[in-house]
């Protein structure tokens, strides 16, 4: 499927603060079939906003059939421009991350999502994806009940509750009072989760991976829950990546990706009943 390229600046106003965010659309387009319609993805990036692998991987879905619009997470602080795969930018990236407040990271996927939902090419359905912060991010959405169906990519800071301004870690399986961190509100969650990590993941570590699982399934969510022996963080970045990439695992990442959204976005399921559902115990 062929692909039109754009970009939309919106206004935010969070914190007291007016910013302006540039979201990267890539559209899918069918020749002769100028009001054909698609469902919408939302991708969020990981620490050095959309860069090349970024966006190779919104052309990969928007090549499936799906409008993919991809925000510029740091327009607090920055413009749109990608950092760069180094120390500086690393430092850059991580510094803003934790900077940047819940509030703001919620507006901008809120903003994303309006976007998607203005185009009159748009089928009203929903999903989102990301990696390592963008992991997170696209969890994070899922509490925006328009939002049906979400594959987070090795998804930083769930575990330990330090998106945005924080004192300290905190990998309780006990919500703080009054918190607002993802963990914490999972059961908010409408749509189905997949989440996908590498088990040499530093990032992630085993007991991360073990309370975000519990956590998903003490919520209620419908979720999946993805493992790979050998992937590390960052698997699935085709450049610059230390070395990490893993093209054989982020192929079958990328048809669990397909699958779900296939599935959710692309069928009119109707409304789900939510009665238990009896499975029959046979060999």
């Amino acid at each position: 499927m062929l692909i039109k390229e754009s970009h939309v600046d919106v206004q935010t106003a969070v914190d007291g603060k007016e910013t302006s965010m540039r979201i990267f659309v890539f559209h899918p387009t069918i020749p002769q079939y100028p009001n054909a319609r698609f469902p919408g993805i939302v991708l969020f990036s990981e620490i050095y906003q959309v860069t090349g692998p970024v966006a190779r991987f919104a052309r990969q879905i928007a090549g499936q059939g799906y409008i993919v619009a991809a925000p510029s997470s740091y327009h607090d602080f920055t413009g749109p421009e990608a950092l760069a795969y180094d120390v500086p930018g690393t430092d850059q990236g991580n510094e803003w991350k934790i900077k940047k407040t819940l509030q703001s990271y919620d507006v901008d996927s809120y903003k994303a999502v309006d976007h998607l939902l203005s185009l009159p090419t748009c089928t009203g359905l929903i999903g989102t994806t990301g990696m390592c912060l963008g992991g997170h991010l696209a969890l994070r959405a899922s509490l925006d009940p328009r939002i049906s169906a979400c594959v987070a990519y090795f998804a930083t800071d769930v575990h330990s509750r330090t998106l945005g301004p924080y004192t300290e870690a905190n990998t309780s399986a006990q919500a703080p009072p009054d918190s607002n961190h993802t963990i914490d509100k999972l059961g908010e969650i409408k749509g189905e989760v997949a989440m996908i990590f590498g088990i040499k993941d530093t990032h992630v570590p085993d007991a991360g991976r073990d309370l975000i699982r519990h956590k998903l399934r003490e919520s209620g969510a419908v979720f999946s829950f993805h493992e790979f022996a050998w992937a590390q963080h960052a698997f699935i970045r085709d450049e610059l990546s230390k070395g990490r990439y893993d093209p054989a695992i982020t192929k079958i990442c990328f048809e669990v990706l397909l699958e779900m959204f296939g599935r959710i976005l692309k069928t009119d399921l109707g409304a789900r009943d939510g009665r238990p559902e009896k499975i029959e115990h046979v060999c």
